[in-house]
């Protein structure tokens, strides 16, 4: 059983043929090793250079998943050979966006909005999912990425009184705890120093007129258009992979398909990038940039 494959005093990556085996492993490996902590980095669930984003659950898991592996030291991460292909922003990033809130200690409610505008949470007059926030007065409430349940912040002055979670279907504060994390909403910037870097970017990569395509022009007004993960290069000099984020010492174990659905995804990406490559409003990042080989 694949189960036994794993040691159980240091980090493995278990990359696996496609999503579905990904799943069965995490199954399998729950059943037989259930003391084994399990990682799982979901994929995007979209086509290559597709026109949609992925949905906030996933994207949530995604950055939990990440912002957990560079310090793990003991369990199993499972990722799917397509989705372990996906270049991903750069793991130094993701760790100097995260930020804690600790009961009792101050904080300034305009600039800890500012804060969470920056790293891509939606004002919201009602918290509903992943990545929302609400501002009511000396109340805030958040609903983090890589987190089950939303929290509400209660001041008193500038001070953080209480932190509790609450319940979505009844707004109701739940438990009190002492502490939360805040991970970035999205897998890349949108502050206004990251809109100039995209704009350059884009303006070096592509061909034409920026002011005539619509990802360009979004972008520059702060928004996120749908797809927009399709562009990370243009945020970011270099991107990592998702072995760039694990500790030195993880192991790493294949499947035996890895490297067969490996080139049948880089087949399919570079059949997707021919057919969609033409459109002079939504230019292309090449392959190479966006997926390992």
């Amino acid at each position: 059983n694949v189960a036994h494959s794993f040691p159980t005093r240091r980090s493995s990556d278990l990359i696996a043929a496609d999503a579905a085996a990904a799943a069965r492993y995490e199954h399998e490996i729950g059943f037989f090793a259930p003391e084994l902590p399990r990682f799982n980095l979901p994929d995007w669930e979209t086509l290559p250079y597709d026109r949609f984003s992925p949905y906030q659950d996933i994207t949530s898991e995604r950055i939990a998943t990440l912002s957990a592996l560079p310090t793990l030291q003991r369990g199993v991460v499972i990722v799917a050979v397509q989705t372990a292909l996906h270049r991903l922003p750069p793991r130094a990033w993701l760790e100097g966006r995260a930020f804690h809130l600790k009961r009792g200690e101050k904080l300034d409610r305009d600039a800890f909005r500012r804060r969470l505008d920056a790293a891509g949470y939606r004002a919201q007059s009602q918290v509903a999912e992943h990545g929302d926030f609400a501002v009511r007065g000396a109340v805030i409430d958040v609903f983090p990425m890589g987190t089950d349940t939303p929290f509400r912040i209660d001041l008193f002055d500038d001070e953080i009184e209480t932190l509790r979670l609450f319940d979505l279907e009844t707004q109701r504060s739940t438990d009190e705890i002492e502490s939360i994390a805040v991970l970035p909403a999205r897998e890349f910037p949108l502050d206004e120093a990251a809109t100039r870097e995209f704009r350059r970017a884009w303006r070096v990569e592509f061909e034409g007129k920026p002011q005539e395509c619509p990802v360009y022009q979004d972008v520059g007004e702060g928004l996120a258009p749908a797809g927009i993960e399709y562009y990370l290069p243009l945020f970011f000099d270099q991107l990592d992979l998702v072995t760039d984020y694990l500790p030195r010492s993880t192991l790493v174990v294949l499947d035996e398909a890895v490297e067969a659905m490996g080139e049948r995804f880089g087949e399919a990406v570079a059949e997707r990038y021919e057919q969609l490559r033409h459109d002079v409003e939504r230019p292309l990042v090449k392959p190479a940039r966006l997926f390992a080989t």
